[in-house]
């Protein structure tokens, strides 16, 4: 089977908007240009569309146009190395799936343990969030939820009351198990993020859960989040202003 047609034959079997480089394809190290070549011949036919430098994938085609690829597929090689996970979608990329926003933004941000300066793919900015808590599939929600209450000032909008009555909704439904998680991974984060993380848990009356949170903050510091105290009756007990 020559090249192009290998090429042509694995591409018709991969879903649309899957993201791909040359390095997909099972072909000698000498037949590394004759891949490329192949690939860039697949985009000036429009079969396939350059996401960035050496990266493709398949588009979808709608009466409006091609469909981009979802953001997990744009930057899936800044999230897994070598089939391990390095790093996870927050902040911007998030809040709508958390129902925090209505908004989609162009920026996607990354957590990861080690972060690198931002950078533009396509028409995305990709940024990136320190994470200090180990990154694994199963704490990843929890880490996203973490961060939206981190930079609950930031999501676009919204406000912090409408934001805190979100939050509660998402956390009662979560077991014993990952109330306990959520409380573990947030000693890693800032004071006013496990401030307002013990407010919530409190709420929900899960208050046993909270203890280690409480401990770990100053007890003279306040913090500053106007709205909170509409939605949560135990924004006194953690400093909340």
């Amino acid at each position: 089977m020559k090249i192009s047609e290998y090429i042509a034959f694995t591409i018709d079997r991969l879903p649309k908007g899957y993201v791909f480089t040359y390095s997909d394809f099972n072909t000698e190290v000498n037949q590394k240009e004759a891949v490329i070549k192949a690939l860039n011949r697949m985009v000036a036919s429009g079969k396939i569309a350059k996401l960035s430098k050496g990266r493709y994938y398949k588009p979808e085609n709608t009466p409006f146009g091609n469909l981009q690829p979802n953001q997990a597929q744009i930057v899936k090689d800044l999230l897994e190395e070598n089939g391990k996970i390095t790093g996870y979608l927050t902040g911007y990329s998030i809040y709508n799936q958390l129902g925090l926003t209505t908004q989609v933004s162009n920026t996607i941000q990354i957590g990861k343990n080690q972060i690198r300066p931002n950078f533009k793919r396509e028409r995305y900015t990709i940024a990136f969030v320190k994470q200090k808590n180990t990154i694994t599939k199963e704490n990843i929600p929890l880490l996203q939820l973490l961060d939206a209450i981190r930079y609950i000032k930031k999501i676009p909008d919204a406000n912090i009351e409408a934001s805190c009555k979100r939050f509660l909704a998402i956390i009662k439904n979560y077991s014993d198990k990952e109330s306990n998680t959520l409380v573990r991974l947030a000693l890693k984060y800032p004071p006013a993020t496990r401030a307002l993380l013990g407010a919530l848990l409190d709420q929900l009356r899960q208050g046993k859960a909270t203890d280690a949170l409480f401990k770990s903050l100053n007890p003279i510091t306040k913090y500053e989040l106007t709205g909170a105290a509409k939605s949560l009756s135990t924004t006194e007990k953690w400093n909340i202003i």
